[in-house]
């Protein structure tokens, strides 16, 4: 994992960015397209913005899958994550094929099924993810489930998670929370070619330390991404802040850091 340290939100947003539209445009470069995972989450919002401002991207190209939805709520929710990726990346752009969670569907485990085999038909060439308060990613909450190789799962969410949420201002009290989702499983998650974090903010800077420091644990999350050979963390001043001071005294000298399993 190569961890990157910058001043703020949005020099992050803008360095991923980047380093994202560099990837996407050398997939459709060498095989015609581009098969992409997409994460929301308002710590990602300038980030998606940025990507979908780079130019020389044949958007056509690209194919589309998303990390997570809530369990029952449609895609005209507010919270929707379906809602929030049409609107910050899929109209802007014009991506054509875009493969939804059906969260809400009749028959949800048939749902399930289907987004699972869509996204496992061919490799992924780049994910992007955030980490969350609790270091979950997608909705992976602790205890993270380290050994299914499920594509996508049905999962609980627990409170802080859920907290979160209602911190982000997506509902108005806990209770309006959803608490199960549908969720993209750690192990399909790293089985993408690269993958992107991008993670700003001082909330974050726990879950960061969580997923950076101590053994790889299912009680963090977000540290299976240490296994990965191409993930790169995007962190600014305040999520690096809690940790430790070697490493963030060499961050601050170097910008990046290669940190293994």
């Amino acid at each position: 994992m190569l961890v990157r340290l910058f001043r703020d939100p949005t020099a992050v947003a803008g360095a991923a960015a980047e380093q994202a539209a560099a990837t996407i445009r050398e997939a459709i470069t060498q095989h015609d397209r581009c098969r992409i995972i997409l994460a929301t989450g308002t710590s990602q919002f300038a980030f998606l913005d940025a990507l979908t401002a780079a130019k020389g991207i044949d958007w056509r190209k690209v194919e589309a899958f998303h990390l997570d939805e809530y369990v029952g709520i449609p895609a005209s929710h507010p919270a929707s994550f379906r809602k929030i990726l049409l609107e910050r990346v899929i109209d802007k752009v014009g991506i054509d094929t875009f493969h939804f969670i059906e969260s809400d569907a009749a028959d949800l485990s048939a749902a399930v099924r289907e987004v699972g085999r869509q996204l496992t038909s061919a490799p992924i060439d780049i994910a992007f993810v955030g980490i969350g308060e609790n270091g979950h990613i997608a909705f992976n909450d602790p205890p993270a489930d380290f050994e299914t190789e499920d594509p996508y799962l049905v999962v609980d969410l627990d409170e802080a998670c859920r907290r979160q949420q209602v911190g982000e201002g997506w509902f108005a009290d806990v209770s309006q929370v959803p608490t199960r989702a549908i969720s993209m499983s750690p192990r399909q998650i790293m089985k993408a070619r690269e993958i992107v974090a991008v993670v700003p903010d001082e909330r974050k800077a726990k879950a960061v330390r969580m997923c950076l420091e101590g053994a790889i644990r299912a009680s963090a999350p977000a540290s299976i991404l240490r296994k990965h050979p191409n993930t790169t963390i995007f962190l600014d001043q305040d999520s690096a802040s809690q940790l430790r001071s070697e490493l963030r005294d060499k961050l601050n000298q170097q910008a990046q850091v290669t940190i293994g399993p």
